[in-house]
């Protein structure tokens, strides 16, 4: 069969050498019982090179079923797959077969792989490698001879390298990888599409087939298309329902093509990309953390130099005062010398060192601010908890009764602590 007619029967349209490269080897690889791993963005149509698979093979009699990975909860995929035995889990009243054993002979396409757990890979593994499956809750190994059509619109080498999906799984699965391409990868596709759904919308709203200008044309050709080739189909059709003119010029394109959203969160400089997922917000805490425990440590140290000479303080507030003073007066009392012509004026309050009025301060030594430094607060909860009960009793003058009302807990709770902290009242 030639590709113009599998394109036909399948209801295909486009002739870019992606797609013909694509159809190309789904068919050469149809004949044999070989996986296949079918890559592609959401919405290009991967189903239907699978349809193609199963049809022009030797188990095109046989059962035919498609399974989405990502719609099916992870506790109940095994028992999907593999099936169950009765009382095998809560709620298996009787038992059931699974995918691998109703589909026996005949092919399965499972969509969004990469959505699979991890412990169903394993089992899936097993079946692709010798054809073997168990039930859930059973003992017993059963055959099944099944061919297994994968399909993903993620990165599933990636996926390897986070511990996502199983290396070998991704390698079993992929003997033949098939790239179905995007819309904006085969933009000479576009109007061929946009075409033939305007005419089959056109026929079912009994209405007349909607014509493009030519900047209509352009906007549609040079538009991104995140939703491939099904986000044309529904844009073809609101077209087609919504226009009051069949003409439709770039102005009226504009009203159903939707705004390109520019992603404006910061990111970080290159080379400082993190590997892991959520792992740039987790580096960007980390170092506002440690520049806060940086910020935290000069401060120390600043507040201890002020406290071994007093003298400091007294300047630096003087000063500030001053600097302050000075921005808010609207006439100095004593007015600036003439500045030269040309000289360039800094619009930022000076920055000049305070000279200090001890020319000899005391500081301390560096083994003396490293201790004060690690003389934190203690954040044990027990301690703290000893604390409060303590400053109960005090503001209470020992009444029990009134002290545990303010602290919200049952005077016998508050007996029990008292015993337990060896508080004396």
């Amino acid at each position: 069969m030639d590709l113009q007619s599998i394109k036909n029967r399948f209801g295909i349209i486009g002739n870019s050498p992606a797609l013909n490269h694509a159809l190309n080897t789904a068919v050469q690889v149809a004949g044999t019982d070989l996986t296949v791993l079918i890559v592609g963005e959401s919405g290009v149509g991967k189903e239907v090179f699978s349809q193609i698979i199963h049809s022009l093979s030797a188990r095109k009699h046989n059962s035919f079923i498609a399974v989405n990975c990502g719609a099916i909860p992870e506790g109940t995929i095994d028992s999907e797959l593999f099936g169950h035995e009765k009382g095998s889990f809560t709620g298996a009243v009787d038992s059931r077969k699974g995918y691998f054993e109703t589909v026996s002979g005949g092919t399965i396409f499972m969509d969004e792989i990469g959505e699979m757990p991890l412990g169903t890979q394993a089992r899936l593994l097993r079946v692709l490698e010798t054809g073997e499956f168990i039930r859930v809750g059973s003992s017993k190994v059963q055959k099944t001879d099944v061919r297994v059509i994968a399909a993903t619109n993620r990165e599933l080498l990636e996926f390897t390298q986070k511990g996502r999906f199983r290396e070998d799984l991704y390698y079993r699965l992929s003997t033949v990888p098939i790239r179905v391409p995007s819309l904006r990868d085969r933009k000479e596709d576009i109007l061929l599409l946009f075409r033939k759904f305007a005419v089959d919308f056109a026929e079912r709203y009994k209405t007349a087939p909607v014509q493009l200008d030519e900047e209509a044309k352009q906007m549609l050709i040079h538009y991104p298309w995140p939703g491939n080739v099904r986000e044309l189909k529904n844009i073809a059709e609101q077209i087609s329902v919504l226009s009051p003119n069949p003409q439709i010029s770039g102005k009226e394109m504009r009203i159903f093509l939707p705004e390109k959203k520019e992603n404006r969160f910061p990111v970080l400089a290159a080379g400082h990309a993190p590997s892991g997922e959520f792992a740039n917000e987790r580096e960007i805490l980390y170092k506002l953390f440690f520049d806060m425990k940086k910020d935290v440590t000069e401060l120390k140290k600043m507040f201890l130099e002020i406290l071994q000479n007093p003298s400091l303080a007294g300047t630096a507030a003087n000063y500030t005062k001053e600097s302050i003073l000075n921005d808010f007066t609207t006439i100095p009392e004593n007015p600036a010398p003439a500045i030269p012509a040309g000289t360039v004026v800094s619009s930022q309050p000076s920055l000049l060192p305070v000279t200090p009025a001890n020319p000899h301060p005391v500081l301390l030594s560096n083994d003396e601010i490293q201790q004060h430094e690690e003389i934190e607060e203690s954040l044990n909860i027990m301690d703290k908890e000893k604390e409060l009960i303590i400053k109960a009793l005090k503001k209470h003058k020992g009444k029990r009764k009134d002290a545990s009302m303010d602290l919200g807990i049952s005077e016998r709770t508050l007996y029990r602590k008292l015993k337990e902290y060896d508080i004396d009242e």
